[in-house]
């Protein structure tokens, strides 16, 4: 099986994040989409981040009933912060009959010679990427697939901020997720 690996905080999940995940399983060769929700981002202070069981349960309520698309909570058991070739190895080695490929934002993807083991990655993992708004890629890497998807400048950043002040994230956020938010009084 071929399986799109879509990393991040998640902090929380957002409509963005379920458009283009749902969009990567119907325009490319990917059978699933699975939401990696990272505990610790190497490149991003932890501060401010939701529990990772609660960002686990909120992308379960997101996309729950939609086939093709899985969370998992793989990182929680490997070593902290995560990095995606440890976690990529890992996967394979368990999991020898899937191969498992990269879904990020151009954002990201123009940082990707930083990321630990860069050459490995880049050699031995396709790599789908959408663009996202201020960050064109004019020269991908070999096995990179340029996705052209929905652009939405939609941020978890944004939504947070908006939950602080008291602001309506109704049609950011999918609405059980939405509620699940407002229940247990997350980011305010």
């Amino acid at each position: 099986m071929r399986i799109g690996l879509y990393f991040g905080s998640f902090n929380p999940i957002h409509n963005g994040h379920c458009i283009i995940a749902n969009h990567m399983l119907a325009f490319t060769t990917l059978q699933q989409v699975w939401f990696v929700i990272s505990p610790q981002n190497p490149f991003k202070p932890s501060a401010g981040l939701l529990n990772e069981y609660d960002r686990l349960h909120l992308v379960k309520l997101a996309i729950e009933g939609t086939e093709g698309l899985k969370a998992s909570d793989i990182e929680f058991q490997l070593s902290r912060p995560s990095y995606t070739i440890d976690t990529l190895t890992y996967l394979s080695e368990k999991f020898p009959r899937h191969t498992f490929s990269i879904i990020m934002g151009s954002d990201g993807y123009q940082n990707i010679e930083r990321w630990k083991n860069a050459a490995v990655l880049l050699d031995r993992y396709d790599i789908y990427v959408y663009e996202r708004p201020g960050f064109p890629v004019t020269s991908p890497f070999p096995r990179t697939t340029m996705v052209k998807a929905p652009m939405l400048d939609i941020s978890a950043t944004h939504i947070r901020e908006m939950i602080k002040s008291g602001k309506d994230i109704r049609f950011l956020v999918p609405d059980r997720v939405r509620e699940d938010i407002e229940r247990n009084g997350y980011y305010q």
